[in-house]
């Protein structure tokens, strides 16, 4: 498969899998009072916020003996925070904030994704994406603020499980 075939295909599967993600994951509203219409107004979790997040996660982990990496991003993708549970993996930093990543970017669950990615496997070829369980949105009004990503516990369902956690910390 040529390159450029290669790419329409994934921009193709981008289109296909994560057109519900996309329309359920406008956080964006006009911004109050604006005069002009291509303002926007979005919402972000403070660093505060991201921090306790991230420390709950870790804490969770830490109470079931996980050695984990735990990292929060924000609406964008953009890491916020990350924290690296002592004895954690080298690869569970880079996969924690990939799985934040994939979750906040379709505004699912990482393991509901999963099934996603069987029927559409080009969507490994996403650029930051990781298809595994671990990573969490975190919400408001429905749509995307942030996500939490953990990687390093012996199973993608207890990395999650973490995860959660960060998020029920912000009342969610």
């Amino acid at each position: 498969m040529t390159k450029a075939k290669k790419l329409l295909t994934t921009a193709s599967a981008v289109v296909a899998a994560g057109v519900v993600g996309a329309v359920a994951a406008n956080a964006a509203t006009p911004a109050a009072g604006a005069k002009d219409a291509s303002l926007r107004s979005t919402r972000h979790l403070t660093i505060a916020a991201a921090t306790k997040a991230a420390q709950a996660t870790l804490d969770a982990a830490v109470k079931e003996g996980q050695a984990v990496s735990v990292a929060v991003v924000d609406r964008d993708g953009n890491t916020l925070v990350t924290l690296r549970g002592d004895g954690a993996g080298p690869q569970s930093y880079a996969s924690a904030e990939k799985k934040a990543f994939t979750a906040v970017s379709w505004n699912a669950p990482t393991s509901a994704l999963v099934d996603r990615l069987a029927k559409t496997p080009n969507l490994k070829d996403i650029p930051g994406t990781l298809f595994l369980p671990g990573g969490a949105p975190v919400q408001a009004k429905g749509a995307p603020v942030a996500a939490i990503g953990v990687a390093g516990a012996p199973s993608g369902d207890l990395d999650e499980k973490f995860a959660r956690a960060g998020v029920a910390a912000l009342g969610g």
